[in-house]
């Protein structure tokens, strides 16, 4: 009787063992299963950030490369102002012009110009230059500084027309005025380093060498 009641303890003991053998088992293997797939996905996880960050190190690398210069501190500067002047003179066809086409050309030349001076206001903040105090309307001779500006003397002239003689001053005046501004467009194309600005100066260039066409069709001169 004592004899089986020993081997009932042993076989209930290595039962017992044996099953907490398999328990720990098989924790170890989801444990082991578990780091697996953890592994994995944080790989998996840097894999997938990795080109994002070579992406904008790259774009970062580009920005750093894409410099500026003298010459396009100087077309920036500059530009805003005969831009302003422009824009100053398109203001003024709303209530004083009398053709519908000269109306047109002066919103549109309103509309394209006053981004610009607002991109190359930027581009000057960016170097840390000073953005030009804003003229318009002050009387300010700025005629000599820069190709086609109007003199005070012109501005005056142009707000005391109206009707057709106010068209006539107007185009011709404007005509004038783009010419000087496709003149620094070339000079900033030729000599600057910023590609925003040189990119900018040829649109310039192109554009207001249409409306010069233009205009100078309106006035019967071809």
């Amino acid at each position: 009787m004592t004899a089986h009641r020993t081997f009932v303890r042993r076989a209930a003991f290595a039962a017992t063992v044996g099953a907490a053998a398999l328990v720990l088992a098989a924790c170890g293997g989801d444990k082991s299963a578990g780091g697996h797939d953890m592994g994995a996905k944080e790989s998996g996880s840097a894999a997938s950030a990795s080109p994002q960050v070579d992406d904008h190190a790259k774009a970062e690398g580009r920005n750093d490369a894409e410099g500026h210069n003298s010459a396009d501190v100087s077309f920036a500067k500059e530009m805003i102002q005969h831009h302003r002047q422009a824009v100053e003179m398109a203001e003024l066809a709303e209530g004083r012009a009398a053709s519908k086409d000269v109306k047109s050309l002066a919103s549109r030349i309103e509309g394209a110009q006053d981004p610009e001076i607002e991109d190359m206001s930027g581009w000057l903040t960016a170097w840390g230059e000073e953005v030009p105090a804003d003229m318009s309307g002050m009387g300010h001779d700025m005629s000599s500084s820069m190709p086609g500006m109007m003199s005070a003397g012109d501005m005056d002239e142009l707000k005391k027309a109206s009707g057709v003689d106010f068209d006539k001053k107007f185009l011709a005046m404007m005509v004038k005025h783009h010419e000087g501004a496709v003149a620094m467009g070339g000079t900033e194309k030729s000599g600057g380093k910023y590609g925003p600005a040189t990119r900018l100066a040829a649109d310039v260039v192109t554009a207001q060498t249409a409306e010069i066409e233009q205009m100078n069709k309106m006035l019967g001169k071809s």
